[in-house]
């Protein structure tokens, strides 16, 4: 599997070649998970390249180290102007983004408190993460056999390396079974997320998402809510079952990697006609154009580096 590149790597203040950019083999993170991580994206638009909702997403980065009890070395604004930074000097005109935040070497132990504090901020071309091809015609997902976290085991409003192993198990236990994704469950039998995104059901014309206790607070998430309330369109946070996803008149996905995402199919059961719905493809168009920087409306959402 070929990995993406880019020339230069932001680490602790300096850029630095991109196969130099290391940590050393007994960082307390490598070993125990105590890392935190964005995942944003930078979009070509009509006013050059712009970072979807950068301010927010480093906001979220300061919470998560914030929940773990460890201070990131920056102010946020450092870390945004770092992060425009590594995109002019990488000269990419759309990537993804991946600051991290990761515990030195300074203790052995579980005990993190003291432990130095790092931050690196990497830049590369990658497109859509589930295929072009799915934002028209749709994913099939499986309902993982692997539970959501409890909110008071992991904290679930932390975007913690730590806690993606749940993820790489529900996601490595659905490509193995022949599907694109999957559907985890929370701890009480409650429709949770994906491995990676949000999820999203229309019943009836109204659009249903569960509520933000196992899961995490997703950015996309929360623009397309706008969205489809701006659209004049009904968006209930509230808990629903996996059989409710089964009789949905559409399923879609969001994130900063998914963006806006389809579902044809679910534990191999067709959702709808088989393919993308028109609430979804309303929502699809209107969210493209304002990550474009094609519609007025949402032109908060972007920062031009």
């Amino acid at each position: 599997m070929s990995s993406p590149e880019s020339k230069l790597i932001w680490m602790d203040g300096k850029l630095v070649p991109w196969d130099q950019a290391n940590v050393h083999i007994l960082t307390h993170t490598l070993h125990y998970g105590t890392g935190v991580f964005e995942g944003i994206r930078c979009y070509r638009t009509e006013k050059g390249s712009a970072v979807f909702r950068l301010r927010d997403h480093v906001n979220r980065l300061f919470n998560s180290a914030h929940i773990l009890g460890y201070k990131i070395p920056y102010t946020r604004e450092e870390v945004i102007d770092a992060i425009k930074t590594t995109i002019r000097e990488n000269g990419l005109e759309e990537c993804y983004i991946r600051p991290l935040a990761w515990l030195g070497t300074e203790g052995r132990g579980l005990n993190p408190i003291g432990i130095s504090v790092h931050l690196a901020i990497a830049a590369w071309k990658w497109g859509t993460y589930l295929g072009a091809e799915a934002l028209e015609n749709g994913i099939k997902v499986m309902v993982s056999s692997f539970s959501r976290h409890h909110p008071n085991i992991s904290l679930t409003k932390s975007k913690a390396t730590g806690w993606y192993l749940n993820s790489v198990l529900a996601k490595q236990e659905a490509i193995k079974n022949g599907f694109d994704e999957a559907i985890l469950l929370d701890t009480l039998g409650n429709v949770a997320e994906g491995s990676g995104e949000n999820i999203f059901i229309v019943r009836n014309g109204a659009i249903k998402t569960p509520p933000l206790v196992s899961v995490l607070e997703g950015i996309t998430r929360e623009s397309v809510i706008r969205v489809a309330r701006d659209s004049g369109i009904d968006v209930v946070e509230t808990y629903f079952s996996r059989d409710e996803v089964y009789i949905a008149d559409e399923v879609f996905f969001t994130g900063t990697a998914a963006e806006l995402t389809p579902v044809c199919e679910v534990d191999r059961r067709k959702i709808g006609d088989g393919k993308r719905g028109p609430i979804t493809e309303k929502l699809q168009e209107t969210f493209f154009a304002a990550i474009q920087g094609k519609n007025g409306d949402y032109a908060d959402w972007l920062d031009v580096v």
